[in-house]
């Protein structure tokens, strides 16, 4: 059931170029962190494997799954513990993490979730604990809704999501014997439980007001511990898989390209070409929309078309199109819940008051700094009309200003008392001509 689920709810990941170049940005942090983990994991045999799950369901969890499920199976450990406190996240990645699970029940190895008091197993994290051999949660907490969110997907696509989770949640329920009406309601009808009801309409196993007093109930006291978290890698994954920063990473890259080209610094261009490159890796890790793609880049072509017109408004316009494109990138992923919340309007709207300052600014600053003559020294004298007191044949002098300047004349003789153009200023000295008649 899981792989069909797999075939219409997720979208396979590839290897690419894209996610060649996100490990080569991590690169030397990577391997110490793996090194460091796996060497402490693979000295223990017979252990729990504890994962560390405070964090959302996305392409870094689900890397910090697979790298605790391999830990345990080359340790031949005798459990996983997930150690649960989530808000929920992508189903993809959640597909991901129950296949994970049922990996390691195929090995031998039971997986176990525990959800501490006050902390949540939430939407696409209900179905990760549904998948586990036994749910024990602390009080206060909480475990639902389950509902799947189409993000800009037709109701048509939104209801063949849900019938799929609802199938989903149900098998999970019915193979570990657990209630399946209230585990069917956690997704049809966006129910949640607390600790208490949880346990009281039979979708979890118990109540444990401490993690050692579950791995009591479970059997497992004594046994040693091997404790697993993000790694650096894990964490960039989890940050690069959230489409509001890689589209706010690759606006403000745009627009940190186009003021180095203003205030001409090679800092700027590599920071603003770094983080472009950061954000495109993580719309490719987490299969953005195409719609949001095209707008981002609609706003690209604004952003550096300012460098030719100079007048600020297409940087806020390519500020206001990116924000858009920003907001359609999730269309048609799956989540649980939503990605889209309150908050994510305000970060919008911030979004776009950078773009207006840094249009404003363009405008106001660097666009008339760019354009004007300098204000002060010889240069400023360029275009300005002096008058012979030293005939010109072809070196003499002018007077410019109530200043005597040494100048040259490039044919001819040019008499006492003519007015001639300064045309440019060379180590001091002014070349000019006789304005035509």
């Amino acid at each position: 059931m899981i792989s069909r689920l797999n075939s219409r709810c997720s979208r396979e990941r590839k290897p690419s170029v894209s996610n060649v170049l996100l490990v080569a940005l991590t690169t030397g942090s990577l391997a110490l962190a793996i090194i460091a983990a796996t060497g402490a994991a693979t000295t223990v045999s017979g252990g729990v494997i504890l994962v560390n799950f405070s964090v959302p369901v996305d392409p870094g969890s689900s890397s910090l799954m697979l790298r605790a499920v391999n830990i345990a199976v080359d340790s031949h450990a005798k459990a996983i513990v997930i150690d649960m406190n989530t808000p929920g996240g992508l189903l993809s990645d959640m597909l991901n993490i129950v296949n994970l699970t049922q990996r390691a029940n195929q090995s031998g190895i039971p997986v176990y979730t525990y959800v501490p008091p006050n902390s949540l197993a939430a939407s696409a994290g209900s179905y990760i604990a549904m998948a586990s051999n036994s749910i024990l949660m602390g009080p206060g907490s909480e475990i639902g809704p389950s509902t799947p969110i189409v993000e800009g997907g037709s109701a048509l696509q939104q209801n063949h999501t849900e019938d799929a989770m609802i199938s989903l949640m149900e098998g999970l329920a019915a193979k570990w014997g657990r209630n399946v009406t209230a585990a069917f309601y956690m997704v049809y009808g966006d129910q949640s439980f607390y600790a208490n009801q949880a346990y009281s309409v039979g979708i979890i196993n118990g109540i444990s007001p401490t993690l050692s007093q579950a791995l009591s109930t479970w059997g497992l006291s004594g046994l040693p511990i091997v404790s697993v978290s993000e790694s650096l890698y894990d964490q960039t994954l989890s940050v690069l898989s959230n489409t509001t920063v890689d589209g706010i990473l690759i606006l403000i890259g745009e627009l940190a390209i186009v003021l180095d080209i203003y205030h001409p610094t090679i800092v700027l261009s590599v920071a603003g070409a770094i983080a472009i490159l950061a954000g495109l890796v993580g719309l490719e890790v987490i299969g953005a929309s195409l719609l949001g793609y095209f707008l981002l880049l609609l706003a690209a072509v604004l952003i550096l078309l300012e460098i030719k017109l100079g007048h600020g408004f297409a940087m806020m316009a390519g500020f206001g199109v990116g924000v858009v494109g920003v907001l359609l990138l999730t269309g048609g992923l799956e989540y649980s819940p939503s990605p889209i919340t309150d908050f994510t309007y305000v970060i919008a709207g911030i979004v776009v008051a950078v773009g207006v300052l840094g249009g404003l600014y363009i405008r106001w600053i660097l666009g008339p700094l760019r354009s004007h003559k300098k204000l002060t020294g010889p240069e400023s004298l360029v275009g300005k009309t002096a008058t012979v007191v030293t005939k010109l044949s072809p070196r003499g002098e002018v007077r410019v200003e109530g200043v005597v300047w040494r100048a040259r004349v490039e044919q001819g003789e040019v008499p006492v008392g003519t007015s001639v153009i300064v045309k440019s200023v060379e180590e001091l000295e002014l070349r000019v001509e006789v304005p035509p008649k």
